[in-house]
């Protein structure tokens, strides 16, 4: 393998930040099944009935998560287990040792020690090479080859699709690895207040109509239109989360198409694809309608200055939601809003799992069953991911209302990668240094720089793009299709 590969297989990180709350996956799930747990496990086998190729899987003493009921099964089980995780703030603000004293309600016996990391992307990388991480872990970016190496199995993949959406975003040979610690929706997070003053009487459902409602917010308030979170750099990767079904209405196009496509990002005429969606980004910041200073933007600040009316809108997953309306005395003005692009006269919104819980597959078998209880109580019980403001991941899980606007939009899941190309896209990523969905921040942060300088043109970038990606298909014997 390349070094280059190496390189960018070791900073990618697990979810696009755009889609999850401190780090991001190139993979989505499918669309959410509208049956719920109970009418989807009435066809569905019986725990006993489970398929040999699960049983095949789960090490004797050990159970799937499909086996387990919570608050019947294993309360007598003794155990103690770690968990690692990227939300330091829930760390330190104690969200997560009063999770744990409600699951102790439940569990007695099973001591849930957890640890939050600043720098996750990488660190969980290195603990994951040494094998000192403990029992649970969101599962950073490593090829999908390598999740039996590492982690314990949940289920089939069509077992855990009954239980839970989004289940497979880490899933390999038809075995589930991962369960979302949470789900976001893929928008922008605003404030009503602003958009208000600035006239704005109806969300934008175009680049175009966007970008004038970012031109009103300039003339008619003291409000930054657009923050973009450059001095962050992670925080820049969250506009790739759109690249496929939003931009396109195409929910096999990102993990399916996209490293087959001979000009991903030409210009469409229609405002849709990908070049109409990072050009919304050049035009910002060309049209000054960004911060003074992109250098010194301030991710920890941006938070109380879009409560209190002092930024419009950001370019965010759903995640963020929650922490910019708690960021101050103004809650009530945030909100949340689709993706300003239209596809034949749809818009399309995109839902997609967040990090996802892993077990250690090398963990005792005690450990690995508290484990996979304490993962299915926080899926099931705890409330966690409604409280964060995520979609849920539970099948009989409730939406928080701040999803109110997507009732327009057709929300829209991404398909797997097809049998046989499951680390394709991880390949082109790495190939093309462009890193789509896995932390592929400098590219992003490019867009901002040409269009503050005038050292680019968009169209420059774009065939720069265009340049790296058919080479990178070349190098890699990539179909290529027109």
């Amino acid at each position: 393998m390349k070094l280059k590969k190496v390189l960018a297989l070791a900073l990618a990180t697990a979810m696009t930040l755009s889609l999850v709350a401190c780090g991001g996956s190139a993979e989505t799930a499918e669309t959410p099944a509208t049956e719920t747990k109970e009418e989807a496990k009435e066809e569905a086998p019986a725990a006993e009935e489970k398929t040999e190729e699960a049983e095949a899987e789960a090490p004797e003493g050990v159970p799937t998560y499909s086996q387990i009921t919570i608050g019947e099964d294993y309360t007598d089980l003794t155990a103690t287990i770690k968990y690692i995780h990227c939300r330091t703030d829930r760390e330190e603000d104690g969200t997560f040792a009063k999770l744990v004293e409600e699951f102790n309600k439940v569990y007695p016996n099973i001591t849930v020690e957890t640890e939050g990391i600043t720098d996750y992307a990488e660190d969980s990388l290195l603990r994951l090479s040494t094998g000192d991480w403990g029992d649970i872990m969101f599962i950073p970016a490593i090829d999908k080859a390598e999740l039996p190496t590492y982690f314990q199995p949940y289920d089939t993949l069509e077992n855990m699709k009954n239980e839970i959406n989004f289940a497979d975003a880490w899933q390999f040979d038809g075995i589930s690895y991962g369960v979302p610690c949470l789900a976001n929706a893929q928008g922008i997070v605003y404030n009503k207040a602003v958009f208000e003053a600035a006239g704005i009487t109806e969300l934008p459902k175009t680049p175009d109509e966007f970008i004038a409602a970012l031109q009103a917010i300039k003339d008619n308030t003291d409000a930054i239109p657009l923050y973009t979170n450059y001095a962050a750099g992670w925080t820049m990767g969250a506009w790739d989360a759109y690249l496929g079904s939003v931009s396109n209405g195409d929910n096999t196009y990102m993990n399916q198409k996209f490293v087959h496509t001979a000009e991903p990002f030409k210009d469409n005429g229609d405002g849709t694809g990908a070049y109409a969606l990072y050009k919304i980004l050049y035009d910002a910041v060309a049209n000054g309608l960004i911060e003074d200073d992109y250098t010194t933007t301030d991710w920890e600040g941006c938070k109380g200055m879009i409560n209190n009316g002092e930024i419009g809108c950001m370019v965010l997953g759903s995640w963020a939601f929650v922490q910019m309306r708690d960021a101050g005395e103004h809650g009530e003005d945030i909100g949340y809003m689709p993706f300003p692009m239209t596809v034949n006269g749809t818009q399309y919104a995109l839902a997609g799992g967040d990090y996802n819980y892993g077990i250690n597959v090398n963990s005792s078998d005690e450990n690995k069953t508290a484990a996979m209880v304490f993962v299915k109580w926080m899926t099931e019980e705890s409330g966690w991911c409604y409280d964060e403001g995520g979609y849920t991941v539970d099948k009989d899980g409730q939406n928080p209302d701040m999803y109110k606007a997507f009732e327009t939009a057709t929300l829209l899941s991404d398909e797997p990668a097809l049998a046989g190309e499951e680390t394709l896209l991880n390949d082109m990523n790495a190939e093309s240094e462009l890193s789509f969905n896995a932390g592929g921040n400098a590219k992003v942060q490019r867009i901002v720089e040409a269009a503050a300088t005038g050292s680019e043109t968009f169209d420059d970038i774009m065939a720069d793009w265009t340049a790296a990606w058919n080479a990178a298909q070349e190098d890699l014997g990539v179909e290529v299709n027109n």
